[in-house]
Protein backbone atom coordinates (compact mmCIF):
# COMPACT_ATOMS: atom_id res chain seq x y z
CA UNK A 1 0.00 0.00 0.00
CA UNK A 2 2.68 2.12 0.96
CA UNK A 3 4.83 1.40 -2.23
CA UNK A 4 1.51 2.45 -4.15
CA UNK A 5 1.39 5.72 -2.21
CA UNK A 6 4.68 6.85 -2.90
CA UNK A 7 4.71 5.81 -6.97
CA UNK A 8 1.30 7.16 -7.76
CA UNK A 9 1.37 10.56 -5.98
CA UNK A 10 4.96 12.23 -6.19
CA UNK A 11 4.27 15.91 -5.67
CA UNK A 12 1.26 18.04 -4.87
CA UNK A 13 -0.09 21.35 -6.33
CA UNK A 14 -0.71 24.08 -4.24
CA UNK A 15 -3.58 26.54 -5.42
CA UNK A 16 -2.14 29.32 -3.72
CA UNK A 17 -3.86 32.23 -1.76
CA UNK A 18 -5.12 33.36 -5.21
CA UNK A 19 -6.01 32.59 -8.90
CA UNK A 20 -6.05 35.82 -10.32
CA UNK A 21 -2.91 37.21 -11.99
CA UNK A 22 -3.46 41.23 -11.27
CA UNK A 23 -2.84 40.52 -7.66
CA UNK A 24 -0.10 38.26 -7.90
CA UNK A 25 2.70 41.35 -7.76
CA UNK A 26 0.85 43.26 -5.01
CA UNK A 27 0.26 39.89 -2.64
CA UNK A 28 3.79 39.12 -2.88
CA UNK A 29 5.00 42.45 -1.97
CA UNK A 30 2.77 42.49 0.97
CA UNK A 31 3.65 39.25 2.36
CA UNK A 32 7.17 39.90 1.09
CA UNK A 33 6.87 42.84 4.04
CA UNK A 34 4.85 40.81 6.19
CA UNK A 35 7.25 38.14 6.27
CA UNK A 36 10.78 39.81 6.75
CA UNK A 37 9.02 42.13 10.23
CA UNK A 38 8.18 38.70 11.51
CA UNK A 39 11.77 37.56 10.92
CA UNK A 40 13.51 40.49 12.20
CA UNK A 41 11.06 41.26 14.90
CA UNK A 42 11.27 37.50 16.06
CA UNK A 43 14.83 37.60 15.48
CA UNK A 44 15.54 40.17 17.47
CA UNK A 45 13.43 39.20 20.50
CA UNK A 46 15.23 36.05 20.76
CA UNK A 47 19.04 37.71 20.54
CA UNK A 48 17.90 40.80 22.36
CA UNK A 49 15.83 38.47 25.52
CA UNK A 50 19.02 36.24 25.36
CA UNK A 51 21.92 38.83 25.64
CA UNK A 52 20.73 41.92 27.75
CA UNK A 53 20.88 41.08 31.38
CA UNK A 54 17.61 43.24 32.25
CA UNK A 55 15.55 40.77 30.37
CA UNK A 56 16.79 37.50 32.22
CA UNK A 57 13.70 36.49 34.15
CA UNK A 58 11.54 34.13 33.54
CA UNK A 59 9.22 35.81 31.73
CA UNK A 60 11.37 36.58 28.96
CA UNK A 61 12.71 33.12 28.88
CA UNK A 62 9.36 32.36 27.99
CA UNK A 63 9.19 35.29 25.42
CA UNK A 64 12.08 34.16 23.94
CA UNK A 65 10.57 30.48 23.21
CA UNK A 66 7.14 32.24 22.04
CA UNK A 67 9.59 33.86 19.19
CA UNK A 68 11.16 31.19 18.19
CA UNK A 69 7.89 29.09 17.44
CA UNK A 70 6.31 32.16 15.74
CA UNK A 71 9.43 32.31 13.87
CA UNK A 72 9.44 28.46 13.11
CA UNK A 73 5.93 28.15 11.88
CA UNK A 74 5.96 31.61 10.14
CA UNK A 75 9.29 30.27 8.19
CA UNK A 76 7.79 26.77 7.93
CA UNK A 77 4.87 28.55 5.74
CA UNK A 78 6.15 31.92 4.10
CA UNK A 79 9.11 31.21 1.99
CA UNK A 80 7.33 28.48 0.04
CA UNK A 81 4.17 30.56 -0.39
CA UNK A 82 6.45 33.78 -1.50
CA UNK A 83 8.24 31.04 -3.81
CA UNK A 84 4.78 29.96 -5.17
CA UNK A 85 3.79 33.85 -6.32
CA UNK A 86 6.56 33.99 -8.98
CA UNK A 87 6.61 30.87 -10.55
CA UNK A 88 4.47 29.38 -13.34
CA UNK A 89 3.73 25.98 -11.51
CA UNK A 90 3.06 25.30 -7.92
CA UNK A 91 4.46 22.32 -7.04
CA UNK A 92 5.80 20.75 -3.50
CA UNK A 93 7.29 17.14 -3.37
CA UNK A 94 5.48 14.53 -1.57
CA UNK A 95 8.45 14.45 1.14
CA UNK A 96 8.49 18.14 1.51
CA UNK A 97 4.78 18.31 1.66
CA UNK A 98 4.99 16.01 5.08
CA UNK A 99 7.98 17.73 5.98
CA UNK A 100 6.20 21.39 5.97
CA UNK A 101 3.00 19.66 7.64
CA UNK A 102 5.06 18.39 10.56
CA UNK A 103 7.53 21.23 11.14
CA UNK A 104 3.69 23.44 10.88
CA UNK A 105 2.08 21.09 13.26
CA UNK A 106 5.05 21.30 16.00
CA UNK A 107 5.44 25.07 15.85
CA UNK A 108 1.82 25.96 16.19
CA UNK A 109 1.24 23.13 19.11
CA UNK A 110 4.20 24.58 20.93
CA UNK A 111 2.67 27.90 20.71
CA UNK A 112 -0.18 27.13 22.30
CA UNK A 113 1.17 25.64 24.85
CA UNK A 114 4.11 28.67 25.54
CA UNK A 115 1.40 30.81 26.00
CA UNK A 116 -0.32 29.00 28.75
CA UNK A 117 3.05 28.78 30.51
CA UNK A 118 3.39 32.44 30.39
CA UNK A 119 -0.40 32.64 31.84
CA UNK A 120 0.78 30.69 34.53
CA UNK A 121 3.83 32.74 34.93
CA UNK A 122 2.16 35.72 35.47
CA UNK A 123 0.08 34.13 37.84
CA UNK A 124 2.39 33.50 40.13
CA UNK A 125 4.14 37.13 39.32
CA UNK A 126 1.05 38.68 40.72
CA UNK A 127 -0.18 36.59 43.28
CA UNK A 128 2.82 34.83 44.73
CA UNK A 129 5.43 37.56 44.22
CA UNK A 130 7.09 37.07 47.31
CA UNK A 131 8.22 33.28 46.09
CA UNK A 132 7.98 33.84 42.41
CA UNK A 133 11.98 33.41 41.86
CA UNK A 134 11.63 30.13 44.07
CA UNK A 135 8.56 29.01 41.68
CA UNK A 136 9.63 29.83 38.57
CA UNK A 137 13.38 28.29 39.14
CA UNK A 138 15.40 27.95 35.78
CA UNK A 139 14.64 24.31 36.23
CA UNK A 140 10.68 24.92 36.24
CA UNK A 141 11.12 26.92 32.87
CA UNK A 142 12.90 24.72 31.21
CA UNK A 143 10.25 21.49 32.11
CA UNK A 144 7.67 24.03 31.18
CA UNK A 145 9.35 24.34 27.88
CA UNK A 146 10.66 21.05 27.19
CA UNK A 147 7.60 18.83 28.18
CA UNK A 148 5.34 20.96 25.04
CA UNK A 149 8.38 20.45 22.53
CA UNK A 150 8.65 16.87 23.10
CA UNK A 151 4.85 16.11 23.14
CA UNK A 152 4.24 18.24 19.98
CA UNK A 153 6.75 16.57 18.74
CA UNK A 154 5.40 13.38 18.53
CA UNK A 155 1.90 14.44 17.96
CA UNK A 156 2.92 16.11 14.70
CA UNK A 157 5.00 13.00 13.51
CA UNK A 158 2.49 10.94 14.69
CA UNK A 159 -0.44 12.74 12.64
CA UNK A 160 1.76 13.50 9.59
CA UNK A 161 2.63 9.81 9.41
CA UNK A 162 -0.84 8.56 9.83
CA UNK A 163 -1.65 11.20 7.23
CA UNK A 164 1.21 9.74 4.60
CA UNK A 165 0.70 6.68 5.11
CA UNK A 166 -2.56 6.34 3.81
CA UNK A 167 -3.68 6.09 -0.46
CA UNK A 168 -3.80 9.39 -2.21
CA UNK A 169 -5.62 8.82 -5.65
CA UNK A 170 -4.20 10.03 -8.65
CA UNK A 171 -5.75 14.03 -8.02
CA UNK A 172 -2.76 15.95 -5.92
CA UNK A 173 -4.08 19.34 -5.79
CA UNK A 174 -4.52 20.86 -2.89
CA UNK A 175 -6.57 23.57 -2.27
CA UNK A 176 -4.59 25.73 0.26
CA UNK A 177 -0.91 27.97 -0.16
CA UNK A 178 0.66 25.39 2.50
CA UNK A 179 0.05 21.41 3.46
CA UNK A 180 -2.06 21.17 5.74
CA UNK A 181 -4.10 18.15 7.45
CA UNK A 182 -7.63 18.81 6.02
CA UNK A 183 -6.82 19.96 2.51
CA UNK A 184 -4.47 16.61 2.31
CA UNK A 185 -7.30 14.37 3.84
CA UNK A 186 -9.73 15.97 1.02
CA UNK A 187 -7.04 13.95 -1.68
CA UNK A 188 -6.82 10.52 -0.25
CA UNK A 189 -9.11 7.72 -1.48
CA UNK A 190 -8.95 5.63 1.85
CA UNK A 191 -10.97 5.72 4.51
CA UNK A 192 -9.77 8.48 7.07
CA UNK A 193 -12.46 8.29 9.68
CA UNK A 194 -9.94 7.25 12.19
CA UNK A 195 -7.14 9.61 11.15
CA UNK A 196 -10.04 12.08 11.64
CA UNK A 197 -11.28 10.95 15.10
CA UNK A 198 -7.56 10.90 16.08
CA UNK A 199 -6.99 14.58 14.47
CA UNK A 200 -9.63 16.06 16.65
CA UNK A 201 -9.45 14.50 19.84
CA UNK A 202 -5.58 15.74 20.13
CA UNK A 203 -6.74 19.29 18.47
CA UNK A 204 -9.76 19.44 20.70
CA UNK A 205 -6.98 18.50 23.89
CA UNK A 206 -4.16 20.90 22.88
CA UNK A 207 -6.90 23.87 22.37
CA UNK A 208 -8.87 22.97 25.73
CA UNK A 209 -6.30 21.76 27.84
CA UNK A 210 -4.34 25.33 27.59
CA UNK A 211 -7.02 27.26 26.71
CA UNK A 212 -8.25 26.16 30.35
CA UNK A 213 -4.81 27.04 31.66
CA UNK A 214 -4.92 30.34 30.29
CA UNK A 215 -8.72 31.31 31.83
CA UNK A 216 -8.06 30.20 35.45
CA UNK A 217 -4.91 31.94 35.43
CA UNK A 218 -6.55 35.21 34.42
CA UNK A 219 -9.53 34.78 36.72
CA UNK A 220 -7.17 34.17 39.82
CA UNK A 221 -5.09 36.92 38.83
CA UNK A 222 -8.33 39.48 38.40
CA UNK A 223 -9.65 38.10 41.97
CA UNK A 224 -5.76 39.29 42.85
CA UNK A 225 -6.18 42.64 41.35
CA UNK A 226 -9.11 43.05 42.85
CA UNK A 227 -8.37 42.64 46.42
CA UNK A 228 -5.45 45.21 45.84
CA UNK A 229 -5.98 48.39 48.03
CA UNK A 230 -3.55 50.58 45.95
CA UNK A 231 -4.59 51.57 42.64
CA UNK A 232 -0.93 51.92 41.42
CA UNK A 233 -0.79 48.02 42.60
CA UNK A 234 -3.67 47.37 40.01
CA UNK A 235 -1.93 49.42 37.30
CA UNK A 236 1.57 48.09 37.38
CA UNK A 237 -0.19 44.73 37.94
CA UNK A 238 -2.48 45.11 34.59
CA UNK A 239 0.41 46.67 32.82
CA UNK A 240 2.53 43.36 33.52
CA UNK A 241 -0.16 40.71 31.88
CA UNK A 242 -1.12 43.75 29.15
CA UNK A 243 0.79 42.40 26.76
CA UNK A 244 0.52 38.50 26.79
CA UNK A 245 -3.18 39.16 27.23
CA UNK A 246 -3.29 40.87 23.96
CA UNK A 247 -1.18 38.30 22.41
CA UNK A 248 -3.70 35.44 23.71
CA UNK A 249 -6.92 37.17 22.65
CA UNK A 250 -5.74 37.66 19.10
CA UNK A 251 -3.97 34.20 18.71
CA UNK A 252 -6.94 31.79 20.68
CA UNK A 253 -9.62 34.08 18.76
CA UNK A 254 -7.75 33.24 15.50
CA UNK A 255 -7.92 29.79 16.25
CA UNK A 256 -11.35 29.54 17.68
CA UNK A 257 -12.87 31.18 14.54
CA UNK A 258 -11.48 29.02 12.04
CA UNK A 259 -11.80 25.48 13.62
CA UNK A 260 -15.25 26.15 15.53
CA UNK A 261 -17.59 27.74 12.98
CA UNK A 262 -19.93 26.05 11.65
CA UNK A 263 -19.40 23.81 8.95
CA UNK A 264 -21.69 25.48 6.89
CA UNK A 265 -20.41 28.53 6.97
CA UNK A 266 -16.69 27.26 6.14
CA UNK A 267 -15.51 28.64 2.77
CA UNK A 268 -11.57 28.06 0.65
CA UNK A 269 -11.13 31.90 0.59
CA UNK A 270 -12.55 32.28 4.49
CA UNK A 271 -9.99 29.71 5.43
CA UNK A 272 -7.42 31.10 3.37
CA UNK A 273 -7.62 34.37 5.19
CA UNK A 274 -7.44 33.13 8.76
CA UNK A 275 -4.54 30.97 8.07
CA UNK A 276 -2.72 33.50 6.55
CA UNK A 277 -3.38 35.59 9.96
CA UNK A 278 -2.09 32.86 11.88
CA UNK A 279 1.08 31.53 9.98
CA UNK A 280 1.95 35.19 9.02
CA UNK A 281 0.57 38.36 10.55
CA UNK A 282 -0.02 37.29 14.18
CA UNK A 283 4.22 36.15 13.90
CA UNK A 284 4.28 39.99 12.83
CA UNK A 285 2.19 41.49 15.47
CA UNK A 286 3.16 39.34 18.65
CA UNK A 287 6.82 41.01 19.17
CA UNK A 288 5.36 44.24 18.10
CA UNK A 289 2.27 44.39 20.87
CA UNK A 290 5.47 43.12 23.19
CA UNK A 291 8.12 45.81 21.85
CA UNK A 292 5.00 48.32 22.44
CA UNK A 293 3.60 47.60 25.33
CA UNK A 294 6.70 46.71 27.22
CA UNK A 295 8.81 49.32 29.19
CA UNK A 296 11.55 46.67 30.08
CA UNK A 297 11.58 45.81 25.98
CA UNK A 298 11.47 49.04 24.78
CA UNK A 299 14.19 50.59 26.83
CA UNK A 300 16.35 47.34 25.70
CA UNK A 301 15.58 48.52 22.21
CA UNK A 302 16.32 51.83 22.78
CA UNK A 303 19.65 50.34 24.54
CA UNK A 304 20.54 48.11 21.68
CA UNK A 305 19.80 51.03 19.09
CA UNK A 306 22.05 53.67 20.95
CA UNK A 307 24.86 51.00 20.43
CA UNK A 308 24.20 49.98 16.45
CA UNK A 309 24.11 54.11 16.07
CA UNK A 310 27.29 54.38 17.75
CA UNK A 311 29.16 51.35 15.96
CA UNK A 312 28.29 52.64 12.72
CA UNK A 313 29.34 56.58 13.49
CA UNK A 314 32.67 54.79 14.78
CA UNK A 315 33.06 53.01 11.45
CA UNK A 316 31.61 55.41 8.83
Amino acid sequence: MEQHNLTEVTEFILLGVTDRPELQAPLFVLFLAIYLTSLVGNLGMVVLTQVDPRLQTPMYFFLRHLALTDLGYSTTVGPKMLVNFVVDQNSISYHCCATQLASFLLFIACELFILSAMSYDRYIAICNPLLYTIIMSPRVCWVLVAIPYLYCTFVSLLVTMKIFTLSFCGYNVISHFYCDSLPLLSLVCSDTHEVEVMMLILSAFNLISSLLVVLVSYLLIFVAILRMNSAEGRRKAFSTCGSHLTVVTVFYGTLIFMYVQPKASHSSDTDKVASIFYTLVIPMLNPLIYSMRNKDVKYSLHKAQKKLCNIFSFLF
